[in-house]
């Protein structure tokens, strides 16, 4: 599956590239680039992983989650992702007790009724409280 996902994305395989791919697809939750950086320990330096997190969210791989403290979260992007077009049109779900990032794939961000003249690019939203496994 990993190298389906770079070789359809046009990437070259690399070990920074499987690695990185394989934590997210064993994880349940948005990752950091700290989270990353630890788990990839020694064997890669920070910016090969920063890079390698540009490259797979320009590619439609992983997308950006937005945070209360400005930090940068990452998750899998579903399928229908490409190059340039980001379609996690989803709600995020952090949980306050335990700090998991969750994408609700099924729970789509509501659309916005914006004033005349105003066009729509992009849509996030968060929502916070207790996950099932907390409550």
């Amino acid at each position: 599956m990993i190298l389906d996902i770079l070789k359809k994305s046009k990437l070259s395989v690399t070990d920074g590239r499987k690695k990185i791919l394989e934590l997210f697809l064993s994880s349940e939750g948005a990752l950091a680039h700290a989270d990353i950086e630890k788990y990839t320990g020694e064997t890669f330096d920070r910016v090969t992983v920063y890079r390698t997190l540009q490259t797979f969210v320009e590619k439609g791989i992983i997308h950006h989650i937005p945070t209360t403290d400005n930090s940068i979260l990452y998750a899998l992007c579903k399928d229908n992702c490409e190059e340039g077009h980001h379609h996690d049109n989803h709600v995020h779900f952090i949980c306050d007790v335990c700090s998991k990032t969750i994408c609700l794939e099924d729970v789509t961000v509501p659309q916005v009724k914006l004033p005349k003249g105003f066009v729509p690019k992009h849509a996030e939203m968060v929502v916070s409280g207790v996950c099932d496994d907390c409550k």
